[in-house]
């Protein structure tokens, strides 16, 4: 199934997490997303993460700022592909969360994407990368992006 789950460390967040949504319309991926912070919600985010498979992700996108633990959190009680997408605020405006998505430690990886929307949207089209592996409808939907110069 190409189900993604999507999660934000705070209500703030959406608005830049929307520039994904028609990307994963055009990919007919299914996603889902929650608000869950490694630093105010831990249990439900280890929850979340060690069920996910069971609930049929295939992916799981992690977007935060400031210390941007959330993917990292994420990666620690699961096996599926983890996305990290760090996102603007705090003192650094996003190179801060930047730095702690992409520095995981060996044995926990988590795929890092650029800062903000650009992040959020290479996130989706990764996601449809992952998934074509298993559902070849994704493959032309691919070559087809990319022969459209990679926009929709």
């Amino acid at each position: 199934m190409n189900k993604v789950a999507v999660l934000i460390g705070s209500e703030t967040d959406r608005d830049t997490i929307m520039a994904a949504e028609p990307y994963f319309e055009y990919f007919k991926i299914e996603w889902d997303l929650f608000v869950l912070s490694a630093h105010r919600n831990p249990a439900e985010v280890e929850e979340f993460s060690k069920n996910a498979r069971e609930k049929g992700y295939s992916v799981i996108i992690g977007a935060a700022g400031m210390a941007a633990h959330l993917a990292g959190a994420i990666k620690a009680n699961c096996t599926l592909p983890v996305v990290g997408v760090p996102l603007k605020g705090g003192m650094m405006d996003g190179m801060d969360a930047l730095l702690s998505t992409v520095q995981m430690p060996k044995g926990v990886p988590v795929a890092t994407m650029s800062i903000g929307k650009a992040g959020i949207i290479n996130a989706a089209i990764l996601s449809a990368e992952i998934l074509s592996l298993t559902d070849k409808s994704l493959v032309l939907q691919l070559a087809n992006f990319k022969k459209a110069g990679s926009k929709l």
